[in-house]
């Protein structure tokens, strides 16, 4: 059992923000796989179904993105499912340019507070993570404003663009080494 839990805000006027783009991600990923995306569960919203052949729980924790890792934890401990592979989380990550993904095993938060808890929350860094960019915020701009706004009309397309290679990502974490995942979506975007 694979759990993908891409983090975001819950609420309408969160959609399509910067913050929310493992939302977008599994949003793609629940049509795909005509996984409905609506029980509510493990404090988030929650899909059982397949991909690729494996079984897989598609979940949009509402707990907003600081509280991430109530949800996460509470699925991972209720499939006894083992963080460092079986857990795919998909976010959003200001250092990477608009529309780069990155993909990684484990590592820091890196300043984002959704990964931060639920780092505290599993104990452990060691989980399969992708990283949507989403560009550095402007100077002058306050943090919370920037990530919580919603993109320019300038980087629509390569931000769905991203959206749709993530999704393919996380699919293809479920059948092939992380590392040869790595290696064919860990590459810089041109806008």
């Amino acid at each position: 059992m694979y759990i993908v839990a891409g983090l975001g805000n819950p609420g309408g006027k969160y959609e399509h923000t910067r913050h929310n783009c493992g939302f977008e991600v599994i949003d793609i990923l629940a049509e795909r796989y005509r996984i409905e995306v609506s029980d509510r569960k493990f404090k988030a919203l929650c899909g059982n179904g397949l991909i690729e052949g494996q079984k897989v729980l598609l979940m949009k924790p509402q707990t907003f993105m600081n509280l991430s890792g109530e949800a996460v934890q509470q699925a991972v401990t209720f499939y006894k499912a083992d963080p460092a592979s079986q857990l795919i989380v998909l976010y959003d990550d200001i250092s990477l340019q608009p529309g780069t993904i990155r993909i990684r095993e484990k590592g820091s938060a890196g300043g984002h507070n959704g990964i931060k808890n639920i780092i505290q929350m599993l104990g452990d860094d060691h989980f399969l993570r992708i990283k949507i960019g989403t560009g550095g915020k402007p100077e002058g701009w306050d943090l919370a404003d920037y990530v919580l706004g919603r993109f320019p009309s300038s980087v629509q397309v390569t931000m769905t663009e991203a959206f749709e290679r993530a999704s393919r990502a996380a699919a293809a974490l479920m059948t092939e080494p992380a590392e040869k995942v790595m290696s064919t979506y860990n590459r810089k975007v041109s806008i």
